[in-house]
């Protein structure tokens, strides 16, 4: 698998905290990395808590990584039981490309524009401080909104193209929050790794 060598776009402007590579994959190893994880993975669904209320999260998850890391958010504890042949080569591709070693990547897989992700910072405590995210996106293309947490709550938006990838680091999840919004548009599905450094 290969990744492209195309230059990185600042999403906010000389502050290079969030940046994107909108061919960081070659267009068929994207094709077909979407159509094997599509099937391939531990897809569940998961519960979670919100305002008061248990439901069903609005998208399907898998977890993976170094054996036993763990991962816990929204209520719910993920344990990695080991990667997937074709994550681990996409997490040896990034440690090339990056010099980082991620050792866990949660997957999503929005079935259509109904499944969506809320609000919400990638805060928790097991990310450490200033953690870096590493997000590639197969399939459907989605919007990636974020707004500023304080005044004056500035909001910007970036569509993820299948192949691409987007690189969360510095001080965006203590600034920023981000989220994928509901859109009756997009009728088929989208698959997001974001790949994470869980801190020891």
């Amino acid at each position: 698998m290969e990744s492209s060598k195309n230059k990185a776009i600042s999403i906010f402007g000389n502050n290079r905290d969030v940046l994107y590579y909108n061919n960081f994959l070659l267009k068929t190893d994207a094709e077909d990395l979407y159509k094997k994880l599509l099937v391939g993975l531990n897809w569940q669904q998961h519960p979670i808590r919100m305002f008061g209320k248990t439901m069903l999260q609005p998208r399907l998850i898998a977890w993976y990584g170094d054996q036993d890391i763990q991962y816990t958010y929204s209520q719910t504890t993920l344990v990695a039981k080991g990667w997937d042949d074709d994550l681990k080569q996409i997490q040896e591709a990034l440690k090339q490309h990056f010099q980082l070693n991620f050792n866990s990547v949660l997957a999503n897989l929005y079935r259509d524009g109904q499944d969506s992700m809320g609000w919400h910072s990638d805060n928790e405590k097991e990310l450490g401080t200033q953690p870096i995210i590493a997000s590639i996106s197969l399939g459907a293309a989605r919007s990636l909104q974020f707004r500023q947490k304080a005044p004056p709550k500035t909001k910007t938006s970036i569509l993820l193209e299948s192949g691409s990838l987007l690189l969360m680091q510095g001080n965006t999840q203590e600034h920023w929050q981000h989220q994928i919004a509901k859109t009756k548009k997009v009728k088929t599905p989208r698959i997001n790794l974001t790949f994470r450094i869980i801190q020891p």
